[in-house]
């Protein structure tokens, strides 16, 4: 089944100017030569959600079922994703300090993309010199200073 599912590299990245503050994500999205970039804005939000919205956005940018190779420099989304969200969901959403876990609203949304999907999660370390995660932050910096989102 995986077989005949396109690959898409997903790239994205999370920004804010104080946090909270004014917010913005970058996205890249690559299938084969295939390029897409989008971006958004909120005026009032945090670093994390505009991470966990960035991975949201890539996704919900997906027609059809796909292998997806997301990539971010948040360890909050990668490990969210991959070490810390089974635990919450079977804890009724509470982390490991019994409290409500923070931007339940778009984990819960970004589950149910991953259900559609084959991710695999991976993490870069940000302003590194990765081209992607660079541009990718390029375009959340962007959407902050012009107060839009904006798709390529």
């Amino acid at each position: 089944m995986s077989e005949s599912r396109s690959m898409v590299e997903i790239f994205s990245d999370g920004a804010c100017s104080g946090n909270p503050g004014p917010g913005g994500f970058g996205t890249l999205l690559r299938c084969g030569e295939r390029v897409r970039e989008l971006s958004g804005f909120d005026p009032e939000t945090t670093n994390n959600r505009m991470e966990l919205l960035g991975a949201i956005a890539g996704l919900e940018a997906l027609t059809r079922p796909c292998r997806v190779r997301l990539t971010t420099d948040s360890q909050y989304v990668c490990k969210g994703m991959t070490e810390w969200i089974h635990g919450w969901q079977k804890k009724g959403w509470k982390n490991s300090k019994k409290e409500d876990v923070a931007n339940r609203d778009l984990w819960e949304r970004l589950l149910v993309l991953v259900s559609k999907h084959e991710v695999s999660w991976h993490w870069v370390r940000g302003h590194a010199g990765h081209a992607e995660n660079e541009r990718c932050d390029e375009l959340a910096r962007q959407a902050i200073a012009d107060g839009c989102s904006s798709v390529v």
